[in-house]
């Protein structure tokens, strides 16, 4: 890990440690979904992302910033040595136990990456268990916790994945349509919101104190 990823790490932990993260409700009402008051969907069943309540992330938006902030959106960066084409590229990575076949998939990038899984021949939900060059880690670790950390920080020496965050500082992030079981995803909502909110309001924080 270089000196700046492992600095800015540190102090994100701590930062995330005291921040204040509460879950945004969504409710239905009458067949409509609704966060903080305010509708999920527009007249035309389609997701909005942006109102001045809230972002919903989603890489399938119009909204730019709702699209831009998603794990699925192209951004290269570094981590532990390996190029990844975007977030999801580790998160569908962690799901392959060979360490050669789990660098093929940090090539590809968003929705590819996504699919990627049906290439798999194992099925970590049966186990609870991820990799990371062949090591295993537990879905409900410490451990992969800390490596989600890592794996934001790393991200985010990406100039415009870090500016877009910062942009988004303003208000709070959601992502309404992601799963909510621990043991279906390796991501929950609420695991997502948490990161994501910590990380931008920690992003605005430190760059402003240099």
């Amino acid at each position: 890990m270089n000196t700046k990823i492992k600095t800015e790490l540190k102090a994100f932990q701590k930062f995330k440690k005291n921040f204040l993260f509460e879950q945004k409700k969504i409710e239905e009402i009458e067949g409509n979904f609704y966060c903080e008051g305010l509708p999920l969907y527009d007249t035309e069943k389609r997701l909005i992302g942006e109102c001045e309540k809230w972002i919903n992330i989603s890489f399938h938006n119009k909204d730019s910033l709702s699209k831009i902030l998603s794990n699925l959106y192209p951004y290269q960066f570094e981590f532990r040595g390996f190029i990844l084409q975007s977030l999801e590229s580790f998160f569908q990575g962690a799901k392959f136990k060979d360490k050669n076949v789990q660098k093929l998939v940090f090539a590809y990038s968003g929705v590819q990456a996504y699919h990627l899984k049906a290439a798999s021949d194992y099925r970590w939900q049966e186990t609870g268990l991820l990799y990371w060059q062949g090591s295993p880690f537990r879905r409900d670790s410490t451990e992969y916790t800390d490596i989600v950390d890592e794996l934001y920080i790393s991200a985010a020496q990406n100039p415009l994945y870090r500016q877009a965050l910062k942009n988004a500082a303003d208000r709070p992030l959601i992502h309404s349509i992601g799963e909510t079981d621990q043991n279906k995803t390796v991501l929950t909502r609420f695991e997502y919101e948490a990161e994501i909110n910590a990380l931008a309001a920690f992003l605005k924080t430190f760059d402003s104190c240099k």
